[in-house]
């Protein structure tokens, strides 16, 4: 590492230690316990698409080995879907910038999905995953950890009511359906937007944004398929609410945390169907 990027490195961290300590690493730690996230003796991927998410989660979690109480191991694991020349130059130089030691593989994604008419960037999501899971597995980790952020959350519970007519959220931490053993924990579930924005201005970073042949315009895609247009009418939605009523986000929030299931209709659990009928 050279002396400028060595400088450019203890900035950013510092950065992290100090002046966003509260908004940022505290966040991390309280959903780490809250959501009982890491255990002694886990080998976790900390998955990095190169987005300013997954680049500071990865930092969050070497700030957190210097501290940690337990022993636990760490991948830095990128996978390159089939980025351009310049997108996977730009990861490869953040990387380096920031001091990340990261584990790339390669898979075909990109050309796969090319021959998909429909909901191509659904498909996109679910073989990510499957591959960051398949490559994880494959190197001894037991958990894949990915980068969504606090803001994600409230917005994929508005996204699950309008558009998809159901009350579900993305939780913290998940088992793997198709992966024995391997588990997905989200660490920054507790973390705004608006503070992971500040914090990479603040340090004049620059990050890929999303690379997908369909989407080369917008900021990412999401697991549910949805592009970042339909996720900025949720997001200018909870704006326009936020005017009359500052509390609304921690409300959705909390919304899914205080379920009566004595007032709901019907719910599933475990795949099967419950309706208030059962018991009345």
């Amino acid at each position: 590492m050279e002396k400028t990027e060595l400088l450019r490195n203890e900035e950013i961290e510092k950065s992290i230690q100090k002046k966003f300590r509260k908004s940022i690493f505290s966040k991390f730690t309280k959903a780490l316990n809250k959501y009982d996230l890491i255990q002694e003796n886990d080998h976790i991927a900390v998955c990095i698409s190169g987005g300013k998410d997954s680049m500071l989660m990865a930092k969050l979690f070497q700030e957190l080995k210097r501290h940690n109480k337990f022993e636990f191991e760490l991948t830095f694991l990128v996978m390159d879907p089939g980025y351009n020349k310049a997108n996977r130059e730009m990861i490869e130089y953040n990387a380096k910038l920031m001091n990340i030691p990261i584990t790339v593989f390669e898979s075909d994604i990109f050309d796969s999905v090319d021959q998909i008419d429909k909901n191509p960037c659904y498909l996109c999501a679910r073989m990510r995953r499957g591959h960051l899971y398949s490559k994880a597995k494959e190197l001894g980790c037991n958990k894949i950890a990915l980068g969504h952020h606090y803001d994600d959350v409230i917005e994929t519970i508005l996204m699950g009511m309008l558009y998809g007519g159901q009350i579900q959220t993305m939780m913290p931490k998940l088992h793997s359906t198709n992966f024995e053993g391997m588990e997905l924990i989200r660490p920054m579930y507790l973390i705004r937007q608006s503070d992971i924005e500040h914090w990479r201005d603040y340090n004049k970073l620059k990050f890929l944004q999303c690379a997908c042949h369909f989407t080369e315009n917008c900021w990412t895609v999401y697991e549910d398929g949805s592009t970042e247009s339909k996720r900025l009418e949720i997001k200018n939605l909870i704006a326009q609410l936020k005017k009359t009523n500052p509390f609304v986000e921690g409300n959705i929030f909390k919304s899914v945390e205080n379920v009566n299931i004595d007032t709901v209709i019907e719910y599933k659990q475990h795949g099967v169907r419950h309706n208030f009928l059962d018991t009345y």
